[in-house]
């Protein structure tokens, strides 16, 4: 089972966040950080649409404008289960939470890659839109989420496989 969670608390009403959180698959997203593999749908975000970043594919399964939005994972996955972000109320007049939660079965390679890989990237990427969404929300973080020399390390190895490949396919 992987549970993973990671939240958020800033000084504006939830209201805000979730507008930032509506964008999240737009082309200049406020909540997307431009150095990470981009979400991209085939449509508007709306239950329904299909797409993902990078390698990890989804579908939007629910949404609630402004409050929630889960994805469920493609069959085949390594990982099987959800994703979601919610908007929540903070804990003091006019805070809101923004909260990501994976959910969900490793399979197969899944058991290798979750521990030694996937988990730390995208531990790495969830930090990374918490900070772009306190950016955008006018509330830069005092320190900024860095990832790590094993993040680092992995998205070169995985950048690198990705140009082979495409290289490999254009011959």
């Amino acid at each position: 089972m992987v549970r993973n969670i990671h939240q958020r608390e800033y000084p504006v009403p939830a209201e805000q966040v979730g507008a930032l959180l509506a964008r999240a698959a737009e082309p200049d997203s406020p909540v997307w950080p431009p150095d990470w593999p981009a979400l991209v749908l085939d449509r508007p975000l709306a239950v329904g649409a299909d797409g993902g970043h990078g390698l990890i594919r989804y579908r939007c399964t629910e949404w609630v404008p402004g409050r929630r939005v889960q994805f469920t994972l493609a069959p085949g996955s390594f990982l099987t289960g959800t994703h979601t972000f919610d908007v929540l109320d903070g804990k003091w007049p006019d805070s809101s939470i923004l909260r990501h939660e994976i959910d969900g079965r490793l399979r197969g390679i899944g058991y290798i890659l979750w521990p030694v890989a996937i988990r730390w990237i995208h531990d790495a990427m969830i930090e990374a839109i918490l900070d772009r969404t306190a950016v955008s929300l006018g509330h830069p973080p005092v320190t900024p989420a860095r990832p790590s020399w094993w993040v680092t390390f992995l998205r070169k190895v995985i950048s690198r496989r990705a140009t082979a490949a495409l290289t490999d396919s254009a011959a």
